[in-house]
């Protein structure tokens, strides 16, 4: 197993006003990476920022933090390049977004980033399968994307089971309505990768959170390996 826990606050939970800010104390309370959400208006109706807003946080941030590009975007071709540039660490496209999923996935690694793959709840698990061995991270949305706050789909889960029993090594992820409440049933399932919005951000005390977070996966990981 080559996989390991991995807590990412999403920083769109955060006070805007004080990005870079945020995106300092997020590192500093113990978060491995930054899931950065980009949105267009148009695959999903809300707006949020793109590759001119990155630039600007790895200029803040520095060199070190992890920049995980959740890209909600019809035409995720088109940003691949501007967000290399800017910095980005890793590309997550969705699959509904693009007709040549293989295209992209090459681009994508050709420009230097790390490959994601994201599928809406409506997508089915094995239209992801043919790509995974392909991809660095799947990502199994746990609500629709577009919007924040939304109830954690516990009947997501099997899509995790499944992609962690027929790809042991993958990195996998799950966006939406994760915190203290859900993180067992995500960890449970195989999902190593969590990415957590207003239960971290929005808490009193983020560090105490993320470490409930990554202790919870962790114990899935090791008990996993045990029963193998």
């Amino acid at each position: 197993m080559s996989y390991t826990a991995r807590i990412g606050p999403s920083i769109l939970s955060s006070d805007l006003a004080q990005l870079g800010q945020e995106c300092r104390r997020m590192m500093e309370c113990g978060a491995d990476y930054l899931h950065l959400d980009v949105m267009d208006g148009h695959f999903v109706p809300n707006i949020t920022f793109g590759h001119p807003m990155v630039e600007c946080l790895r200029t803040a941030v520095g060199p070190d933090p992890f920049f995980d590009m959740h890209m909600m975007v019809s035409r995720p071709e088109q940003w691949v390049k501007p967000m290399a540039a800017a910095g980005a660490s890793q590309y997550t496209f969705h699959l509904e977004a693009t007709t040549n999923p293989g295209n992209l996935i090459k681009e994508i690694r050709e420009s230097g980033m790390k490959v994601g793959l994201a599928i809406k709840p409506a997508t089915t698990v094995e239209e992801l399968a043919p790509w995974a061995a392909q991809v660095d991270m799947a990502l199994v949305m746990t609500v629709e994307p577009g919007f924040g706050g939304q109830k954690f789909m516990e009947d997501m889960m099997p899509k995790v089971s499944w992609l962690r029993s027929q790809f042991p090594s993958l990195d996998i992820e799950v966006d939406g309505g994760v915190g203290p409440d859900s993180i067992h049933r995500c960890a449970e399932a195989g999902a190593n990768m969590i990415v957590s919005g207003s239960a971290v951000v929005s808490s009193d005390d983020p560090r105490s959170v993320i470490a409930l977070l990554k202790n919870v996966v962790m114990e899935a990981i090791q008990k996993r390996s045990l029963d193998r």
